[in-house]
């Protein structure tokens, strides 16, 4: 899913969560538990609008500290499959505050830089622990994105174990 034709970039991650699938998707899908770990170390997220359903749009804003000061990036899209507690895709596309979607041109990307990219979380129980593995097709594996997940995973798995034991 890209607004590039033959787009084959897609970053893949596999991880397993020493917590049980009900708490990893509700980590996904609840706002506020969403706000708790998405984006990079030392992101925040102070908005979180997710309508979990298939047609269901989500705005996330991000802040950020940067060398230069503060920044804040917005992110929209659309839920396209929900199979509780499974199977998320939803497209992701970078925003402003009103959920406008931007062309990467704006934000001073690089020109093939997709426009909108989807992300597939797939989540499995192994006795108990969830193995997810996550797809953001439009993303390339050696990108500033790939980082910022890596790290958004980090806290997630840190809250999937306490969250688990609930």
């Amino acid at each position: 899913m890209s607004d590039r034709a033959g787009v084959t970039d897609a970053l893949v991650i596999e991880r397993t969560f020493d917590a049980p699938v009900a708490a990893v998707w509700r980590l996904w899908t609840d706002p506020d538990e969403f706000a708790a770990w998405y984006g990079p170390t030392g992101a925040t997220i102070p908005v979180a609008e997710l309508d979990v359903r298939v047609g269901g749009l989500r705005r996330v804003g991000m802040e950020v500290t940067t060398p230069r000061g503060p920044m804040s990036m917005w992110f929209t899209g659309e839920f396209r499959e929900v199979e509780e507690p499974r199977r998320l895709v939803y497209t992701e596309s970078m925003a402003d505050e009103d959920g406008r979607v931007l062309a990467p041109s704006e934000l001073g990307m690089p020109p093939d830089h997709p426009t909108v990219t989807e992300i597939v979380v797939e989540l499995e129980d192994q006795d108990g622990r969830t193995r997810m593995t996550l797809t953001h097709v439009g993303i390339s594996p050696d990108s500033p994105g790939a980082a910022g997940w890596a790290m958004a995973l980090d806290k997630l798995a840190v809250l999937a174990v306490a969250r688990g034991a609930r």
